[in-house]
């Protein structure tokens, strides 16, 4: 049985990429509601999904793998750190070298650092056995296809036994437009951020994301009718912060 609760039928309106940047600007700039505040939300969420839903909601001595990009999104990396801390064998895989990433995933790292949580940079050893891979590479901000480091651990992630659990968007789908990339993740369940956005349910797009959750990372419901976003959002983490939508 699935452990999610399913979201109210048609109470979950779809947000474009551009509303998205718009909530993101007036949680930060006018509630005061900061990014570590709404990753650390969206990493404890993501860390949920993956107990419940993958690891039979019981962490210890199961194997996760990370993957982990250099832009703004900590969540995957606050997921290690939570799965850790329940007793999961975490390795964290970054598609760059740690003085590459930005401030929130950099203070993340940190933390795992002093947890003596293991990370490796892409391409420095064979990827490893895994119950489950967490996919936080590139999310809703993808600007054309993968490459690089990022491509090859989309490959490894492809390659592997292991289940994968993408956060926001699976790494090579476009959010806004639904377009799969060559390579993109085909994962086996995704969580998406605050509303579930456009691009997912598009036919190429629901191949790769299969099962669609969404986390509640904290934005005000109001937040949402402002002339700039025009959306009409219930209250509908009333009875759960996770909710399944397909």
């Amino acid at each position: 049985m699935d452990p999610i609760t399913n979201a109210p039928t048609g109470a979950v309106p779809y947000v474009t990429t551009d509303q998205m940047r718009e909530v993101d600007r007036v949680m930060v700039e006018e509630y005061g509601i900061v990014l570590l505040q709404m990753m650390g939300n969206a990493g404890r969420g993501l860390a949920r999904l993956a107990r419940d839903r993958f690891l039979n909601r019981d962490a210890r001595r199961r194997n996760v793998v990370v993957l982990a990009g250099g832009g703004g999104n900590g969540g995957g990396l606050v997921c290690a750190r939570r799965l850790a801390g329940w007793g999961a064998a975490v390795q964290v895989w970054l598609s760059g070298a740690p003085e590459r990433l930005v401030q929130v995933p950099r203070h993340q790292l940190a933390i795992l650092e002093r947890m003596g949580v293991p990370y490796r940079v892409a391409g420095d050893a064979r990827f490893p056995l895994a119950d489950l891979v967490i996919d936080a590479l590139v999310g809703h901000s993808l600007s054309g296809a993968p490459h690089g480091a990022e491509a090859a651990l989309i490959r490894e992630a492809n390659a592997s036994d292991a289940a994968v659990l993408s956060l926001d968007v699976p790494s090579g789908v476009d959010a806004a437009t639904g377009e799969v990339y060559e390579p993109a993740i085909e994962a086996t369940a995704t969580l998406t951020l605050a509303l579930p956005k456009e691009g997912l349910r598009g036919d190429d797009a629901r191949l790769h994301v299969v099962e669609l959750y969404l986390a509640d990372i904290g934005v005000p419901p109001e937040l949402y009718a402002r002339p700039t976003i025009g959306l009409e959002v219930a209250h509908v983490f009333a009875e759960d912060e996770l909710l399944r939508i397909w």
